[in-house]
């Protein structure tokens, strides 16, 4: 009984420091609590949370992201889905006459009450003040409403708000800095938002697919770490490159994948130009009309809990200090009769159990029992790897020492071990069930080679070497 109680007050711990204000740690490598405590970002693609849900929803929302230990929920306030104009879940909009100097008290107070609901929860929210297309018209969305002035007011307005409360800023929005004016209207925004909350959170930036924040922003004084986004185009995306580079930008910053291919979203879904046509909706997703399209019509098919996990894994031991999930029909919280922006195949409360969304526990757990922050890549050691693919294979070296390593599906694995101790013990992790499998001792003689339990699809298997 005592040690169940140690365990459970493990695991309740860092949902609890979770809470506190965020900040950079003296390495600039990855993110701590005010305490001084290494803050894994597992965050949760939620970009109509404040938009669409009501209270209730939303309450039920939170609870169940807590319950699976995830750590920071992604919003925004001026929403992309028509933030500006459609109502919330109480008939409100946020901006009086599309004006970012006259917000409206009403519709903030929602907003309060699920920051709040977070907090109670010892979530952290990262908090976009706009989705990106208030501020640039590329991509369409709109309207702009923003130049350098209202942007300071209105992020000087947030700031004072929410000084208080959990918070982590996260500009842009799905956008890239277009031109130099641009660039300035975002710093206005920062520099409001900074005076507004006295300097107490930490503010990102979320670019558009392929990129990073630090391509055209790196530089920016209010800039406290990296944001990328590897998009949704193909399975077993090069994710890890993002970190390569990031790790040898100086001066150094931390860095996340703020947006990796979301589970159950279309393969390339923006080659579908009609979406809530019934002849060109993807096969197997819900009609507004609660009809069932065939799936056979929609042959790239959609992203699945394997896919999000291997790119979960494959950031981090890369040297990301965290990974945001996301869900399809999460981020848009879509309900069956609605509409949607992207095909979905559940609504967004069935959604919140999908096998990738279960698996971002494990994640968590994982990479707290061997550190994250300690991790230094460790490619070398493997002989067998490739670039891309299913085939690629990721190591790095953890605190002990340990040396991990990752198998996207199962493939067999060809090490060159090569200075670690002369005795090793050998143990797999299961991603999927967060379960361990004792694999021996062996005598490390240099080259070994290890067959993971099961191979395939889906049979994605970490191996830790150590003592």
């Amino acid at each position: 009984m005592k040690n169940t109680l140690i365990l459970i007050s493990l695991i309740l711990l860092p949902l609890i420091t979770a809470a506190q204000h965020l900040k950079v740690s003296s390495d600039n490598r990855y993110l701590e609590t005010s305490v001084g405590r290494p803050f894994f970002w597992l965050g949760d693609t939620a970009w109509e949370l404040f938009h669409k849900l009501n209270r209730e929803d939303a309450a039920f929302y939170l609870k169940n992201r807590a319950d699976k230990g995830f750590t920071v929920i992604q919003a925004v306030i001026l929403a992309e889905l028509d933030g500006l104009k459609t109502p919330n879940a109480y008939g409100e909009i946020p901006l009086i006459d599309l004006d970012p100097e006259r917000p409206n008290e009403k519709y903030f107070e929602h907003v309060d009450f699920i920051v709040n609901e977070a907090a109670r929860l010892g979530l952290t929210i990262g908090m976009l003040p706009t989705w990106g297309d208030k501020v640039t018209p590329a991509h369409g969305g709109g309207p702009v409403i923003f130049n350098r002035e209202n942007a300071r007011s209105f992020g000087e307005f947030l700031g004072r708000r929410y000084r208080d409360k959990p918070i982590v800023w996260i500009l842009g929005g799905d956008r890239d800095v277009a031109n130099d004016e641009e660039k300035l209207v975002w710093r206005a925004m920062a520099e409001g938002l900074k005076k507004g909350d006295e300097g107490r959170h930490m503010i990102s930036y979320h670019p558009r697919g392929y990129n990073s924040s630090h391509e055209k922003l790196h530089h920016e004084s209010w800039l406290d770490f990296n944001m990328y986004q590897s998009g949704h185009s193909v399975r077993y995306n090069n994710v890890f490159r993002f970190a390569e580079v990031l790790r040898g930008v100086m001066p150094r910053k931390p860095f996340v994948e703020a947006e990796p291919a979301y589970e159950d979203i279309p393969l390339v879904f923006w080659e579908f130009v009609n979406w809530n046509d019934p002849m060109r909706v993807p096969a197997g997703v819900l009609h507004p009309d609660h009809t069932i399209a065939r799936r056979e019509h929609f042959a790239k098919g959609f992203f699945t809990g394997h896919d999000v996990r291997v790119h979960a894994y494959w950031n981090i031991l890369a040297g990301a200090c965290g990974y945001t999930y996301g869900n399809n029909a999460v981020w848009q919280m879509f309900e069956k009769g609605g509409s949607f922006a992207i095909p979905c195949l559940t609504d967004w409360r069935e959604a919140l159990d999908r096998p990738g969304a279960e698996s971002m526990t494990h994640l968590r757990a994982f990479f707290e029992t061997y550190p994250f922050h300690l991790l230094e890549p460790a490619q070398d050691r493997i002989i067998n790897n490739v670039l891309k693919d299913s085939l690629h294979i990721r190591a790095a070296h953890g605190k002990g020492p340990v040396l991990l390593v990752y198998a996207a599906s199962g493939q067999e694995l060809i090490l060159d071990l090569t200075g670690m101790d002369k005795r090793i013990s050998a143990k797999w992790f299961d991603p999927r069930s967060g379960k361990y499998s004792n694999a021996g001792k062996f005598r490390n003689s240099g080259i070994h080679r290890f067959t993971p339990p099961s191979s395939g699809t889906g049979n994605d298997w970490m191996l830790i070497l150590g003592k």
